[in-house]
């Protein structure tokens, strides 16, 4: 009797920690979403092979969860004809023609397949990048055993300093990292490597002395905790432990709070936007992202009165969302 009581007892506090590591998780997934300023290290990640997958987007899983996820700050060339006018930015930025800027899409995409062939780490803040795929797509800053990814990729030649902005874990702005990224893309310039190789036929050389790569660090203060049965995803935090009110965010306040972030001022970057971002402007439609996006390259958002259609009016209300 007193050994079928015990064994029920095991089973019983076993329950309430399995319901608990799931409310949890449940809870830690939601309040990311809700716009917060906190890092979601997802450690422990694995890639997942994917057609879509390329050199700075790409499929990942976390335990049995999968994510898609777009590095920040960097831009690796595509790796086929489906965004034309992207295409040839990218081209005109390396100074090669379209079909070669393709084949440093494709080195870019096996270069991180390469270097995600072993367990990584992963930043974000659930920003939504957007994409053509269905499956929803997070920013986020990817650290290899070498350092950061987005930096490795930059140093070969294989993507140019360029993209949607953010500051670092652990960093006070991010003109830092834009700095780190600007030095590593002119000495990968300097030594005709990667994109800036490929008239030379040194697409596929890579750096002889790479610079070490930045490891993203949060603070002492808030080192990741493990989720009770899963080792794999941790919510770190420069402020003190969120409180019972952030726990209990309905999913209509987090969606709101959300939407507002996907079209915060200062946060697009008018020579990447896609069609979708600049759509979310308001006083933006259909055609005049696309006369947007056909003038492109522009040297700042300054330049937006230059579009066909932009005037006076419509250029003080739209020019804040830019960065």
């Amino acid at each position: 009797m007193i050994s079928r009581y015990s064994s029920f007892l095991r089973f019983a506090r076993t329950a309430v920690l399995v319901g608990a590591a799931v409310l949890w998780a449940a809870i830690i997934d939601l309040a990311a979403r809700d716009g917060s300023k906190d890092w979601i290290v997802l450690q422990n990640c694995q890639l997942i092979v994917n057609p879509a997958n390329d050199g700075d987007s790409f499929h990942a899983s976390v335990g049995k969860k999968e994510y898609l996820f777009r590095l920040y700050l960097v831009d690796a060339p595509e790796t086929d004809a489906m965004t034309p006018a992207r295409l040839v930015e990218q081209a005109k930025y390396f100074a090669i023609t379209v079909p070669q800027a393709i084949e440093v899409g494709q080195a870019a995409k096996e270069f991180t397949r390469e270097k995600l062939s072993a367990p990584f780490t992963v930043f974000t803040r659930m920003s939504d990048a957007m994409g053509r795929s269905k499956m929803e797509r997070f920013y986020a800053f990817v650290q290899t055993k070498e350092g950061d990814l987005g930096e490795q990729l930059v140093r070969n030649g294989l993507a140019r300093n360029y993209g949607f902005k953010a500051v670092p874990p652990a960093l006070q702005n991010s003109r830092l990292e834009i700095e780190t990224l600007q030095k590593l893309e002119d000495e990968a310039r300097q030594e005709k490597i990667g994109g800036w190789g490929v008239n030379a036929g040194r697409l596929n050389v890579r750096a002889q002395k790479p610079a070490p790569f930045s490891v993203f660090v949060t603070e002492k203060k808030a080192r990741p905790r493990a989720l009770p049965l899963a080792n794999t995803f941790s919510r770190i935090s420069p402020t003190p432990a969120s409180s019972p009110s952030t726990a209990a965010i309905s999913p209509v306040e987090a969606k709101k709070s959300h939407a507002k972030e996907k079209i915060a001022l200062g946060r697009i970057d008018i020579n990447t936007a896609t069609e979708k971002e600049l759509r979310m402007i308001p006083g933006i439609g259909p055609v005049m992202a696309a006369r947007i996006i056909a003038a492109r390259p522009f040297r700042s958002a300054d330049d937006l009165k230059k579009v066909n259609g932009i005037g006076d009016k419509k250029y003080a209300k739209i020019r804040p969302y830019f960065q």
